[in-house]
């Protein structure tokens, strides 16, 4: 994706309006510990299917190794090159870190990765005051099929389908180069309800 890729222009019909629905934001912070104690949920299923299977040392290793693992690689990574590691969750244009401070990540690392609320990153902050996101915990996805149009308020990208409309980051439109009135297939959280979507690609 090119950097003069990242701008992109609509022209709006007259007489049409269309307006992102207005939904509740869930508290970020609430969402991110969610996330997280999904992740560990998910791991401690497993010890239990591996106790429940008699496998007592498997399983014994296996949390031992989860919690250990974790926390020593991101005490060496921190110990060795100075930088900080944090994580958070994705909330469709930035990542809201467990410290409560919103970090902004580039729409292109957004977009290509197809990221989706709810998504959880890890930012390594470098010594050099970089940022260098990474997922680790992508969330269940849906595939919805919408029509690309504006946002006749806020001049920003929207993806209408039926009834809902969801907001998309403008470098994906045009990385794919979308126009008004395009047909795209667009990823959303499985469970529950999103503001924001990822553009996984254009309809022919």
């Amino acid at each position: 994706m090119n950097e003069e890729e990242e701008t992109f222009e609509f022209d709006v019909e007259p007489d049409v309006e269309v307006h992102a629905h207005t939904r509740e934001h869930a508290d970020a912070r609430t969402r991110l510990a969610l996330q997280m104690l999904k992740q560990t949920r998910d791991s401690l299923t497993y010890v239990i299917q591996l106790l429940d299977e008699g496998d007592t040392a498997k399983a014994t290793r296996h949390l031992v190794d989860f919690v250990v693992q974790k926390k020593a690689t991101e005490s060496d990574i921190q110990m060795r090159s100075g930088a900080r590691m944090i994580e958070g969750v994705f909330d469709g244009q930035g990542m809201v870190g467990s410290d409560g401070v919103r970090y902004a990540i580039p729409e292109n690392y957004s977009s290509k990765s197809k990221l989706v609320e709810g998504d959880m990153l890890k930012l390594i902050i470098k010594t050099d005051g970089g940022y260098l996101f990474k997922q680790i915990g992508p969330v269940e996805r849906r595939r919805l099929t919408g029509t690309l149009s504006i946002d006749s308020s806020t001049r920003e990208p929207v993806v209408v389908c039926g009834e809902d409309v969801y907001k998309v980051l403008a470098a994906s439109v045009s990385y794919f180069k979308g126009i008004q009135g395009d047909e795209v297939a667009i990823l959303v959280p499985a469970g529950g309800t999103s503001v924001w979507a990822a553009v996984e690609r254009l309809i022919d």
